[in-house]
């Protein structure tokens, strides 16, 4: 599976698709952690739904990007999303963004 991208020096942006659920996660996670760069931004701004398996999957491109040292934010300006963010408190494990210039510019 190959998602859209963008590459903006060393940083990839990776937008997720419209489901990340059970079906999905795993190859997500698959085509992430394959990316020759360490430096990863998920977009989930055009996802409409992720479900546990979804969410477990970015703690888990998060634990391997790590592992390679890595790093992986999050971009989402949905209040959906953000809110789901913040129920699962992932948002205290995961550093979220509302746009893709200020997740960029995080990692200097």
């Amino acid at each position: 599976m190959k998602m859209p991208t963008e590459v903006f020096g060393d940083v990839v942006i990776v937008h997720a698709p419209e489901e990340l659920g059970e079906d999905i996660s795993t190859q997500f996670k698959a085509f992430v952690t394959t990316l020759d760069q360490q430096k990863v931004v998920v977009d989930l701004d055009g996802t409409e739904a992720f479900d546990s398996d979804g969410l477990e999957c970015l703690l888990d491109v998060q634990n391997d990007l790590c592992e390679s040292n890595g790093e992986l934010k999050i971009i989402s300006s949905n209040n959906v999303n953000r809110k789901i963010l913040e129920i699962t408190r992932l948002n205290q494990r995961l550093e979220v963004f509302d746009s893709v210039i200020d997740a960029v510019k995080s990692f200097v």
